[in-house]
């Protein structure tokens, strides 16, 4: 049985895709199938969807999850910057939920989590590339130092590269709880409160790893114009570098025939936060297509 956990501003993603009866909806980044099960229930009984990932294992979660749907879903597995060459009529409605799912998340064989033992992995698409173990241990001290900069935002890159070279003069670093312990070290103490240290760190080897960033803004303007007319795209970003190509994006688009339906991203109401904390970065912002 697939564990299918609360997806980030389900209500308000429904709302700003204007879901409904019938039509041909894409969730391009899966996930469990949250999004793309509440999509499929409201646009019953004849609404269809393409879904794809490039995580193997989200694809296995969601076809448990979306099996009852049968043939109203297509599942395929897929970088959502390959889905324009792979649409072959005009979505009502894309999705992408850019963060990283729970799945991955709470696995800790995929070496995502700092809190958890695991392998120094954070590839979502496993059948090849470097993974996470590869960089710390390989990549030059000042290379890293801005990954850690440019991705990760972090002010101390230059202090934690060094520390991190010099942990594995000693021995490679393996494991998730190795890293995280070194860059706890090289980092100041945190106030009260504030994120772990190790966080940053973690989140930017995440991004250069899966590259994360790249061809983002190209993949949203493409899909935006593969758009049915008053079709709508929404987009889920998770951090500030995500959500500034999402704004900086859909500005351009709104330049070219398109109507912003967020002048300001959407946040999740302080509820939402407290039942589900995982939303609590989440930022939404969704545009429409004009009619031909």
């Amino acid at each position: 049985m697939a564990i299918l956990h609360e997806p980030a501003l389900l209500a308000q993603t429904l709302e700003l895709l204007a879901v409904r009866r019938g039509g041909f909806w894409v969730d391009g980044t899966l996930g469990a199938g949250g999004h793309a099960a509440a999509i499929l229930e409201r646009s019953s009984p004849d609404g269809r969807l393409l879904g794809s990932d490039r995580d193997e294992d989200a694809l296995l979660a969601a076809r448990e999850t979306l099996a009852r749907f049968g043939p109203r879903v297509r599942l395929v597995q897929a970088d959502y910057r390959d889905l324009p060459g792979l649409l072959d009529e005009a979505p009502d409605g894309i999705l992408l939920d850019l963060g990283l799912s729970s799945l991955q998340l709470d696995r800790p064989e995929r070496g995502f989590s700092m809190m958890r033992e695991g392998p120094l992995d954070m590839r979502m698409d496993r059948r090849g590339g470097p993974t996470a173990a590869d960089l710390v241990n390989r990549m030059p001290e000042k290379e890293l130092a801005d990954v850690l900069y440019r991705f990760g935002e972090e002010r101390a890159s230059r202090r934690i590269a060094r520390r991190i070279v010099e942990a594995r003069r000693r021995s490679p670093l393996r494991t998730t709880l190795e890293l995280a312990a070194v860059v706890r070290a090289a980092a100041r103490r945190p106030r009260r409160g504030a994120i772990d240290p190790a966080t940053r760190t973690f989140q930017a080897l995440r991004i250069q790893i899966n590259r994360e960033l790249e061809g983002l803004g190209a993949a949203l303007v493409a899909l935006a114009h593969r758009l049915a007319p008053r079709g709508r795209m929404a987009v889920i970003a998770f951090h500030s570098l995500e959500d500034r190509e999402v704004k900086q994006s859909f500005r351009a688009l709104a330049a070219a025939g398109f109507r912003l339906l967020t002048g300001k991203p959407v946040r999740p109401a302080e509820e939402e936060v407290r039942r589900n904390p995982r939303a609590r970065s989440a930022r939404l912002r969704a545009i429409e297509r004009e009619a031909a």
